[in-house]
């Protein structure tokens, strides 16, 4: 059986090594704060990322990164803005490397699986994306994940078994592209829903954002290569979805307080808990314009980020050009 570690004690990184230790296998756990590492081996819980679950006793944490060598598969789960730092860090890269952080590089643009392939080109690169929200994977609810494979169906062989638990259904890709497109602008798109529900304009309204959304998704994806298949699945739509109808998510939370008129910059400050679709807004607004593929919903975003009131943005949308219905639209 192929050893696992994980890198990453925040929420999802924990609820990911608590699902792969349901079974009684060991799980290594990288936590970059040494009391973290120290309170999940000695207590079983993290206070800190995910303090409602009660940790399985085979997860084993640790603040070394050179704990991680040997081991057969890597799960990423650090920010995106902090991957490329990390992974510099490491001893070394096993065949199989498993990204599980959703986002776009906001200094180069760079995917994350264009990050990891510098980084490890030796490695067989895959993206775990789909409609997760931690405390439920880590609870044993049902969930299921699209995981597009870079290395195809041998790479799919090795990661499966090693992934794949009864609540916890894990779908065949290869397409990267598309999977790492989904996750990276339905977190934007999540923030542009909280706007919506913290400036209390109604569920149609929220129903014909992610509409609306989707279409700028597909358009980008387009762009880059995506499979339209793939973002209509779990990693696209069906996240799209669940983010976008939620407090849980912190993206979703993040524009319901811009919605309600708390300040862009106050919100930030809490390096605690990511909202990664406001590192990944800018640099998506940006990748748009080079590529020239319109998406006003995402540059609404930007500019709310950036300090304009919210109020002021809805309008904007709202008074646009009245067009035809659909993807390139």
């Amino acid at each position: 059986m192929s050893t696992v570690a994980v890198i990453g004690a925040g929420a999802w990184g924990t609820a990911l090594a608590q699902m792969l230790a349901a079974d009684g296998r060991e799980v290594l756990l990288w936590a970059r704060e040494p009391e973290l590492a120290e309170e999940i081996n000695a207590r079983h819980t993290n206070s800190l990322f995910l303090p409602s679950a009660a940790l399985a006793p085979t997860i084993r944490a640790t603040s070394e990164l050179a704990d991680t060598a040997g081991h057969d598969i890597l799960l990423l789960v650090t920010p995106a803005q902090h991957l490329a730092t990390t992974m510099t860090q490491l001893p070394a890269f096993p065949r199989d490397l498993v990204l599980c952080a959703k986002g776009i590089e906001a200094e180069t643009g760079r995917t994350m699986h264009e990050v990891a392939s510098q980084a490890a080109p030796g490695s067989a690169v895959a993206v775990l994306s789909g409609p997760t929200f931690a405390h439920e994977v880590a609870a044993g609810q049902p969930t299921a994940v699209t995981l597009a494979c870079g290395g195809g169906q041998a790479q799919w062989q090795r990661l499966a078994p090693a992934i794949a638990r009864p609540a916890f259904r894990p779908y065949y890709s290869e397409d990267v592209v598309g999977a790492e497109v989904g996750g990276a602008v339905k977190n934007v798109l999540a923030i542009a829903c909280g706007v919506v529900d913290g400036l209390g304009l109604g569920q149609n309204a929220r129903a014909a954002l992610i509409a609306r959304g989707y279409a700028e998704m597909q358009r980008f994806g387009a762009a880059l290569g995506a499979q339209r298949e793939t973002l209509a699945g779990l990693c696209g739509l069906g996240d799209l979805v669940l983010t976008c109808s939620s407090t849980s998510s912190r993206n979703f939370s993040l524009g319901k307080a811009l919605g309600e008129g708390q300040d862009p910059r106050t919100l930030m400050s809490d390096r605690r808990t990511v909202a990664e679709g406001a590192h990944t807004a800018p640099v998506l607004a940006g990748l748009a314009r080079r590529h020239g593929v319109d998406m006003p919903i995402v540059a609404a975003v930007d500019s709310l980020l950036a300090g304009a009131p919210a109020k002021v943005v809805a309008a904007e949308l709202l008074t646009r050009p009245l067009t035809a219905e659909g993807p390139a639209a």
